[in-house]
Parts: C-alpha cells; structure tokens; sequence
C-alpha cells in the first residue's frame, strides 16, 4: 500500500478506499516526458506500462482509453467500442479542465467525472501494469483485473 505520509493522488485515494493492494513507484521528473522514457527509467518492461488517452467522441461525449506505452490507438476500433461513430483526442489545453490531471499524469483512475473507460485486451494476459499515478513522476503498480474494477472499465480491441 502507499506509504502513510506520501502526498496521494486521486487515483491512490480510490484505489485505498476500494481496499485495491497497489504499489507506489516514482522517479524524477519535473515535465512531461514520454512513457518509454518513464519505463526505462524504472527498469519496467514496456509491455507492462500502460499510458491514458483521452478523446471526444463526435457525440460530445469523452472517452478514456488505457493502451500499451509503445501501441497506437486505433481511433476506429476505440469508438466502435464506447458506441460513437469517431473519436478524436482532446487537445493537451483540455486535459485538465476534463480529466482534473494534468499532461504526463493523466490516471484512468480518480478523474473528475467517471467516463466511458476501455483498456486493451493486452492487459488481460499480464499479471501486473503500471499507469500514471495521477502527477508527474508517479506510477502506480497494480493488478489489470483491479484496474478494471476501480476504473468501471472494460475491456477491448484498441490497437492498430
């Protein structure tokens, strides 16, 4: 669990109250920097790392998607999944003001509406992931079927 004086994030909050065992990693990092670098970093096998896009659907509606650090998303098959005819990202302003994280510590937990939130079937075959622990230089360690659970999300497709 995380350690008691540690600053916590949204996504450590949930993940505590949903009585969810995670581990906390972190590393330096005073902006942005991409997920590969961050894997690297903390010796974490890529395919493990999992980064959070977010997107609009063409009905208005937002979307979250979790898919592997080195995977594209695949636009179509993300919004044949949530039911839209398209999705776009939202651009890098939005991210705050939508999710209530900011670029580079975007969690698919804890954001500051619950919405419609798929991870790529990929995540079912591993025994661990890690995603963004809600700030930059935060990841956090956890099951994928805990994910699944604390984040409401399902599973799907998503990759090209």
């Amino acid at each position: 669990m995380a350690k008691a004086k540690e600053n916590k994030t949204n996504a450590m909050r949930m993940l505590e109250r949903a009585g969810v065992d995670f581990k906390v990693h972190t590393y330096e990092c005073d902006e942005f920097v991409d997920a590969q670098h961050i894997a690297d970093a903390l010796g974490q096998d890529h395919r493990t790392m999992y980064k959070t896009l977010v997107t609009r659907g063409k009905s208005g509606a937002y979307h979250v998607f979790v898919i592997p650090i080195d995977g594209e998303l695949d636009r179509k098959k993300a919004a044949q999944s949530v039911g839209e005819k398209s999705v776009d990202m939202i651009h890098v302003k939005e991210i705050q003001s939508v999710t209530g994280y900011i670029r580079g510590g975007c969690s698919p937990i804890g954001m500051k509406k619950q919405y419609s939130t798929r991870i790529d079937v990929s995540a079912q075959d591993l025994a661990i992931v890690y995603v963004s622990g809600g700030r930059i230089g935060t990841q956090i360690e956890l099951k994928p079927e805990d994910l699944l659970l604390v984040s409401k999300a399902e599973y799907a497709d998503l990759l090209e």
